[in-house]
């Protein structure tokens, strides 16, 4: 346990200890005042004169540390406050009578606001109750209609409207909210009855082993696990027992009828006692397992504040707390006790050898002891009045480390919070590295500092520092309206990708381009264009690319694929006529029209001229004179010619005997004779046309030779027509021919002739061991010769 400094009374089997004395200064203490403390020693918020209604004479509205230092004061100028309350990450709800939910944060700085509905804000609130369930703080109202609104996370708004209570003619006289099976339902009391209301039922339910003499339930408390209830009858008794209402653990005579002020579950986790607090003016009495009462008398007004393992007791001078005694610490201040704690404790008085015991102990790990004295340190830090954070060890773990530090980051104490970071040797991701960034992000919002020394005292601070985003500290400058210091923090951020989208969002077009070209992200830089060339008109956008030759060239391939017409716009502003001729020819593709491609690829021809590039110029030309023929012969012929190429030109045109034509084209184009003689010679040969290719292989001396004749004569299967030929091939290209045609003969002379040992062998596996024995032994004769020479 936490080593109070303060004074701690013991009430039977609970003890009572004194957190602080009170460090603010209220005239009339709480009277009068609407009171909300946070659990797990958070903050306490006062609304002060809150029946209040004259704008002469508002509400004040305090925020106060457990401590009883201020935080926040200002006066209260929105509606009538029926209700006061914290959320789980110490932000203050302040609930009005039109159902309006207005959040504060810990310094009285106002967040946002949001509605419970319209039936809400009709019918008025009665009353309502803020509560912490597995999904985050919920907000739970009963309105003037007697009709009950849920909201169980006021981050994520799902309001529930629930069934309605039968018999219910006004306020009930007392209702809770449960939290079961990760549903959260409201539990009301009409007089004697008491109902459960969930989603989409409304049940009676029956307490187990209630006493007979009550004829109305008038207060009730669910435990801080919501696994415990207590309910008060008209006839002082209290029933405590499961919040299932499925068992009964006790029931107390306090022996006060009249309707307490507040009621508290006072228990320890896992223990067996079950114990509540009621309180009345000036009276606490604690009720447990036995039938006999705990009777505490009270100076001030108070209130009680339900925690994990115990009740804060707030009054307007002290701050207590009062929980079950350990058994542990049972142990060891007893009388006579000879429990090992005890006597330990007693070599602690005496020898002052406590810590030095432990190294006589052989099968127990320092571990264990080493991480309680870090714990107790820290919590005896955060306990410090200037602090005042009172946690107990059982509350620290149930909290952990991570949410603690978090609590140190929101209330700006930031040096602390390093320290039980390095202490508690958090990782730096998770520790200090975190607080840093909050401070830094807290730092750029101050006004009276100027950016550079800002800058200068975030980069220091910052320096070793791992994990951190300068980025989102540069959100937080620019934010608070300091766009230069941002800029400053910016240059400390070494990824790319995180500086971009804050500078175009700060208007720095340029700047978030020249650094998305710096990281050599291609898509942060498409990312960046996109955005300029929405957020420009089309001028300043070409113009602002110019200047960044990456960005154009990936802009102008983005063109290419999805918008044509500002390819060409790009080109003209620039005078890049080789371009804008390429993009014509391109264009002139894809236009079916004659005439429209035609012109198309006129301009082309012009931007060619202009580029100085008379080859392409020359050749777009060519293109459109070869259109042009072929528009005029589609006409007098019929033939589909029109988009062909030249080579598929004369090749439909011999193809279809239009011999005439395809030399035309073969004159006018300066078409290669080889290649117009393999055209001719492949086309005649498809249709066959022996005849023809007979004449035309007489006309003037082949430039392809008379092999490819005889191969095409082959190769359709006209063996005789091949043979015609074959004298007229050149010698290195006899032995082919001849066995091209199947003249083993002839090839078998072509190659003894040439006395080439290559030939001869191609020949000899040509022939068959039975048929062309002689032949053989000639060749091989032959090629022996061939070897020797």
């Amino acid at each position: 346990f936490v080593a109070y400094r303060g004074q701690t009374e013991l009430l039977g089997p609970l003890r009572k200890i004194e957190l602080y004395e009170m460090g603010w200064n209220l005239k009339d203490g709480l009277r009068e005042c609407l009171v909300a403390a946070a659990p797990y020693g958070g903050p306490i918020a006062l609304l002060k004169g809150h029946y209040r209604r004259s704008p002469s004479a508002r509400p004040q509205l305090e925020i106060y540390s457990s401590s009883g230092l201020p935080l926040a004061s200002f006066p209260w100028k929105s509606g009538v406050v029926k209700q006061l309350g914290w959320t789980v990450s110490d932000d203050l709800l302040c609930v009005q009578e039109d159902g309006t939910v207005l959040v504060y944060d810990l310094w009285g700085g106002f967040k946002r606001h949001f509605s419970m509905g319209n039936e809400v804000s009709q019918s008025q609130v009665l009353e309502t109750k803020i509560f912490h369930s597995p999904y985050g703080t919920g907000v739970a109202i009963l309105t003037g209609a007697l009709r009950f609104t849920l909201a169980t996370n006021i981050d994520d708004i799902k309001l529930r409207r629930l069934p309605e209570v039968p018999g219910l003619q006004e306020a009930p006289s007392c209702w809770a909210v449960l939290t079961q099976d990760r549903q959260s339902k409201v539990l009301v009391a009409n007089g004697s009855q008491l109902f459960i209301l969930d989603n989409t039922a409304c049940t009676p339910v029956t307490p187990p082993g209630l006493s007979p003499q009550a004829s109305s339930i008038v207060h009730m408390c669910v435990s801080f696990s919501y696994k415990y209830l207590a309910l008060l009858t008209d006839s002082g008794h209290v029933w405590m027992g499961t919040s299932n209402l499925k068992e009964k653990l006790s029931e107390v005579d306090t022996k006060i009828k009249t309707p307490p002020k507040q009621m508290a579950w006072c228990r320890r986790p896992k223990s067996q006692q079950p114990s509540a607090v009621v309180m009345w003016d000036g009276l606490l009495i604690v009720v447990g397992e036995c039938k006999e009462t705990i009777q505490y008398h009270l100076d001030d007004d108070s209130v009680l504040v339900p925690e994990l393992d115990g009740v804060r007791i707030i009054s307007g001078t002290h701050h207590e707390l009062l929980q079950e005694v350990p058994g542990a610490c049972e142990e060891i201040f007893k009388i006579a006790s000879m429990a090992p704690g005890a006597l330990l404790l007693e070599a602690h008085k005496e020898y002052e050898a406590a810590s030095f015991g432990k190294c006589f102990l052989s099968n127990f790990p320092p571990e264990q002891f080493v991480s309680m004295c870090r714990d107790l340190r820290v919590l005896n830090a955060v306990r410090d009045y200037t602090v005042g954070i009172p946690l107990t060890h059982t509350q620290f773990k149930q909290m952990t480390v991570q949410v603690l530090i978090d609590r140190l980051v929101y209330r700006k104490l930031y040096p602390l919070a390093i320290e039980v970071c390095r202490y508690l040797k958090t990782p730096e991701y998770q520790g200090v590295s975190r607080v840093l960034k909050h401070w830094a992000c807290y730092k750029v919002q101050q006004k009276e500092e100027s950016d550079e020394v800002i800058a200068k005292a975030v980069s220091v601070k910052l320096a070793d520092a791992a994990g951190i985003s300068y980025s989102e500290i540069a959100t937080k400058a620019y934010e608070s309206g300091r766009t230069e210091l941002a800029i400053k923090l910016l240059e400390f951020e070494p990824r790319s990708g995180e500086q971009v989208p804050l500078l175009l969002k700060m208007k720095k077009s340029p700047l978030a381009l020249s650094k998305a070209i710096e990281s050599g992200d291609t898509d942060l830089v498409y990312t960046v264009v996109m955005y300029l060339k929405n957020e420009l008109n089309r001028g300043d956008f070409f113009m602002m690319l110019r200047n960044q030759p990456v960005a154009l060239s990936l802009y102008k391939q983005f063109c290419k694929h999805q918008e044509q017409d500002t390819l060409k716009d790009l080109f003209n502003q620039d005078d890049d006529h080789e371009e804008l001729g390429n993009f014509y020819v391109k264009a002139s593709y894809k236009d079916q029209r004659l005439e429209a491609r035609v012109a198309l690829l006129q301009s082309a021809v012009d931007e060619y001229y202009k580029a100085k590039n008379d080859f392409s110029a020359k050749t777009t030309e060519d293109e459109m004179r070869l259109l042009r023929f072929q528009r005029k012969l589609e006409e007098e012929k019929g033939e589909q010619l029109v988009g062909f190429s030249l080579h598929d030109t004369m090749t439909t045109l011999l193809s279809v005997g239009l011999h005439k034509h395809a030399e035309q084209l073969y004159k006018d184009f300066r078409v290669p004779d080889k290649r117009f003689w393999w055209l001719k010679l492949k086309a005649l040969a498809e249709k066959e046309d022996w005849e023809e290719l007979e004449k035309f292989g007489k006309t003037k001396k082949s430039p392809v030779g008379y092999l490819p004749f005889v191969e095409v004569c082959i190769k359709h299967h006209n063996k005789y027509e091949a043979k015609k030929y074959v004298s007229k091939v050149t010698p290195e290209q006899k032995v082919k021919a001849h066995l091209a045609v199947g003249d083993m003969e002839g090839a078998a002379e072509a190659a003894i002739e040439r006395r080439n040992e290559s030939e001869i062998s191609t020949v000899l596996s040509r022939c068959s061991a039975t048929t062309d024995h002689l032949l053989m032994e000639r060749l091989n004769r032959a090629k022996a010769t061939a070897v020797k020479k």
